[in-house]
C-alpha cells in the first residue's frame, strides 16, 4: 500500500509580521515556516514515504528573492537525495501572470532535479512516471485566467464565462484520463490547486475575492479516486469526511495572517490503495500564536482619562507571559476627541514579550453621508450607492473593485 504525503501552501516568504533573527539574517517569520517545512521534510525521511505531494504555492510571491529561493531549494534537495519521489504543483502564487516567464519553480525542472517532478500543466501519471511506484496521479496546477482566454479565444470582460468555460474543460478531461487511461487495478491520485465548491475558506479568502475558479465537489468526490491532494485554501479540513474518496486541504503549514489564528496547522500521511484510503493528520507544533482582539470605547462613558482607558485596553489582551513570543493585534475604536487618552508607549510596554504588536487605532466620526449634487437616493443604482459607500468609508481601491464586482454578479443572479 503506497504511503503519501501530501502538503501545501507552503508560502515559506511570508515576512510581514515581527524582527530578523541576527544569527541567520532571515526574517523570523520565514524561520517559523521553515521549522514546519523541516518538520515535513523529516517525516518524509524518516517514515520513508512512497512519494511527496506539494500542492502548490512555496512562496507568497511569484518572483521570491534568491534567498528564499535557496531555502526552499535546500529542503527540497533533502528529499532528492534521500531518493524519495516529490511532485511539486505549481501553484498561482507560485505562477507569473505574464504568458512565457518562467514560475517560481521552474528551476528544479530546468536543472532536472533527480526524483523530483515539477507540475505546470495538467497531466495524467502513471507508474513509469512516478519511479515504478503502483499507483497513478492526474495533476491539475493552478490554470492562468490569461492563459485560458488566449488558448480558447474568450471574451476576457466576462469573467463568469471564462470559469465556467475552464470548469468544463477540466471536467471532460479528468473524465477522459479516468476513462481511458487510468488503469482501474490501481489506486489513482488527484492532486490539484484550486477551489472546491462547498470549501471552508480561511482569512486567506480576502485577497481571492471574485477572482477563483470553483470546482464542483463532484469532480473531486468521483469514486473513480482514491485520494484527493489540494492546495490554495488555508483552513485544513476534508470535503467527504466519512466517504470514499478523501477530499483533504491539508491547510497551510503557518498562520498566515490574523484571518487564521484559531487555526491549527497539519500536513498528511495517505496510505492508498485501490478503493481505500487510511488518513493520517499530523499536527505541526510550536506553530506561533496569533492573538486578535477588539475593544470599542463608548462615548457615553464618563470617565475616559488614560488610566482608565488604558485598564480597559491591558483588560483587552491576555496577560505578557501569554503573549511571550506571540504576534498580537489590538483594534481600538474610540471617539475621536479621546485620542490622548490611548498610551500607544505603555501598551507597546505592556506586550513587550511579544514578537510584534499590531495597533490599528478607529478614530469615529459622526456625520452622514453626502451624495453628488445632491442627488436622491431612488435615482442612483445599488452599484452607484455602492461605490459612493466606499469611498465614504476609505475602502483601499482595489478592494472596492472588487467588492463591487462580486455584487454586480450577484445582482445580476437575483435578476435572473
Amino acid at each position: 500500500m503506497p504511503k503519501i504525503l501530501h502538503f501545501a501552501d507552503a508560502h515559506i516568504d511570508m515576512a510581514n509580521f515581527g524582527r530578523h533573527d541576527a544569527q541567520s539574517g532571515l526574517p523570523v517569520r520565514v524561520m517559523d515556516f521553515l521549522k514546519s517545512l523541516d518538520t515535513i521534510v523529516e517525516t518524509a525521511i524518516q517514515e520513508r514515504v512512497d512519494l511527496v505531494i506539494f500542492a502548490g504555492d512555496a512562496y507568497k510571491d511569484r518572483t521570491p528573492a534568491p534567498t528564499f529561493q535557496r531555502e526552499w531549494g535546500r529542503r527540497v534537495m533533502r528529499l532528492s537525495r534521500a531518493g524519495i519521489p516529490t511532485l511539486l504543483l505549481v501553484g498561482n502564487h507560485d505562477l507569473s501572470p505574464a504568458l512565457g516567464r518562467a514560475h517560481a519553480l521552474e528551476n528544479f525542472d530546468t536543472l532536472e532535479v533527480p526524483h523530483v517532478r515539477v507540475l505546470e500543466k495538467p497531466v495524467f501519471l502513471g507508474p513509469d512516471e512516478l519511479e515504478g511506484l503502483p499507483l497513478q496521479v492526474i495533476a491539475l496546477p493552478w490554470i492562468a485566467r490569461s492563459g485560458m482566454i488566449a488558448s480558447l479565444g474568450l471574451d476576457s470582460s466576462t469573467p463568469s464565462q471564462v470559469y465556467e468555460h475552464m470548469g468544463d474543460r477540466i471536467i471532460e478531461l479528468v473524465d477522459f484520463w479516468l476513462e481511458q487511461q487510468a488503469d482501474r487495478a490501481l489506486p489513482t491520485i488527484l492532486t490539484a490547486h484550486c477551489s472546491v465548491q462547498g470549501a471552508q475558506y480561511g482569512g486567506e479568502r480576502t485577497v481571492m475575492l471574485g477572482n477563483d475558479l470553483v470546482l464542483p465537489g463532484s469532480l473531486v468526490k468521483d469514486p473513480r479516486l482514491d485520494y484527493v491532494a489540494l492546495g490554495h485554501i488555508h483552513k485544513a479540513q476534508n470535503l467527504n469526511e466519512g466517504a470514499h474518496p478523501p477530499v483533504i486541504y491539508p491547510g497551510s503549514i503557518e498562520r498566515v495572517d490574523f484571518g487564521e489564528a484559531e487555526d491549527d496547522k497539519f500536513f498528511v500521511i495517505a496510505h492508498v490503495q485501490r478503493g481505500q484510503a487510511q488518513v493520517e493528520w499530523r499536527q505541526l507544533d510550536k506553530i506561533r500564536p496569533f492573538i486578535d482582539r477588539f475593544v470599542r470605547l463608548d462615548s457615553d462613558d464618563e470617565d475616559h482619562s488614560q488610566d482608565r482607558v488604558m485598564e480597559r485596553l491591558r483588560n483587552a489582551l491576555p496577560s505578557p507571559e501569554q503573549m511571550k513570543g506571540a504576534i498580537v493585534r489590538l483594534v481600538v475604536e474610540y471617539p475621536r476627541d479621546w485620542e490622548a487618552s490611548i498610551d500607544e508607549a505603555g501598551l507597546r510596554e505592556y506586550t513587550a514579550e511579544s514578537l510584534e504588536l499590531h495597533l490599528v487605532k478607529r478614530p469615529l466620526i459622526e456625520g452622514r453621508i453626502r451624495l453628488p449634487g445632491d442627488q436622491a437616493v431612488g435615482s442612483l443604482s445599488p452599484l452607484e450607492l455602492l461605490d459612493i459607500y466606499w469611498k465614504a468609508s476609505h475602502t483601499a481601491s482595489q478592494d472596492s473593485e472588487d467588492l463591487n464586482r462580486l455584487a454586480g454578479e450577484i445582482i445580476r443572479d437575483v435578476n435572473g
